[in-house]
């Protein structure tokens, strides 16, 4: 994994806006309506050519494929793997119900135009990875696309899920326990892992389900369950792991990408230790948005481990104000002070700006003005820094 040695580098955390047109493909799908195949594979190409081309143009060092092949950035994995089936019941976050005002705002949001995160297919059968053809092309369209550009990116990365957003979201009704529902789904997931990583790629695992659950499935829980249930999926992904070299793998840790309260979030503090023993070369945080901003002097008093790196959430992804570069250059200054070395820090985004397709915060030219943002705060921290 590259680190920022003659500048910070930039990155994000993996899903672009997509395309009205595969929106609407994309979302068929995910209801198991029919959907061309042909005019899938097409709108899928048109829309990954462009935001290739549009990361480029913003300055983003460390780019991927914006998601464009996935209706979402894990219920994906329902059209690969065998065994999903029905709906699940998913608890909404509760910093949203505790606040019926702010529920009645965020109702219109849960509309038909978009792919539904709480009601996602939920495990029926034996969860196995059965067909590799999807992945296989999104990789060799990545790598494609990425050769007709006039620009490089310094390095390209594909995301994830971890097993623990799936178990969490996608809810077992077949496994006699969530230990074996858990381990079920590492085993499969190790596939994705190992191809990604084998066709050159550094691998994001998106595991919003070590900071978000603590909130949604274990909100009425005690903070120890909820702190095994952490120990619990790490432990599953270092399994799935186990071939991939750490240095090429890099963990994304939020609390949900959603304009919200936030209020029950659990402090990184609580959790920090847990992530420092994911078999990984870099961690990924959200610390741009307000509610969690002040966490870098968390990583002061909890240095992170020898080697790993820091990839700092330094844009909100939930809000249109765009950054000025001088509030970003400050983000990632706390962040290298934090850590020691502005070298280990690579300036990123909190999360993905359409986590799931048609579900977004964001207006999409507001998205990258936010990342020629991320670059000019990045030129500017690396004059002070480096």
């Amino acid at each position: 994994m590259q680190r920022s040695e003659r500048r910070i580098l930039t990155t994000h955390a993996g899903s672009l806006p997509r395309t009205p047109e595969l929106i609407a493909l994309l979302v068929r799908r995910s209801r198991r309506e029919p959907v061309d195949p042909v005019e899938l594979e097409r709108a899928i190409r048109d829309s990954t050519r462009r935001v290739i081309a549009r990361q480029l143009a913003a300055g983003v060092d460390v780019g991927n494929d914006g998601e464009q092949a996935r209706e979402s950035f894990f219920t994906y994995v329902q059209h690969r793997m065998s065994g999903f089936g029905g709906t699940s019941e998913r608890p909404i976050m509760r910093d949203i119900t505790h606040f019926p005002s702010y529920l009645a705002l965020r109702l219109p949001d849960f509309s038909c135009t978009q792919v539904s995160l709480m009601a996602a297919p939920r495990a029926v059968g034996e969860v196995r990875y059965v067909d590799r053809s999807a992945l296989e092309r999104e990789c060799a369209l990545f790598q494609e696309v990425v050769r007709e550009q006039d620009g490089r990116f310094v390095e390209p990365f594909m995301t994830a899920p971890s097993p623990g957003i799936i178990a969490a979201a996608m809810t077992n009704a077949h496994y006699p326990r969530l230990e074996d529902y858990v381990d079920a789904l590492a085993a499969a997931l190790r596939t994705e892992y190992e191809h990604i990583v084998a066709e050159g790629f550094v691998l994001q695992i998106d595991c919003p389900d070590l900071a978000m659950e603590r909130h949604t499935a274990f909100a009425d829980r005690p903070l120890g369950e909820f702190l095994a249930f952490v120990e619990l999926v790490v432990g599953a992904i270092n399994a799935a792991l186990v071939q991939v070299p750490r240095e090429r793998v890099r963990l994304h840790v939020c609390w949900g990408n959603y304009n919200g309260p936030h209020v029950f979030d659990v402090p990184l503090e609580e959790i920090v230790a847990r992530l420092y023993a994911a078999r990984v070369g870099a961690l990924v945080l959200s610390m741009a948005n307000p509610r969690h901003a002040h966490e870098h002097r968390v990583l002061a008093r909890h240095p992170l481990p020898a080697g790993m790196l820091l990839v700092a959430g330094v844009i909100d992804t939930t809000t249109n104000y765009v950054e000025h570069p001088e509030v970003v250059a400050d983000r990632i200054e706390h962040a290298a002070h934090a850590i020691g070395d502005p070298r280990r820090v690579i300036a990123g985004t909190d999360c993905g700006f359409e986590t799931a397709a048609g579900m977004a915060d964001v207006a999409e030219e507001v998205v990258w003005e936010k990342l020629r943002a991320l670059r000019a705060g990045a030129d500017l921290a690396s004059r002070r820094l480096l």
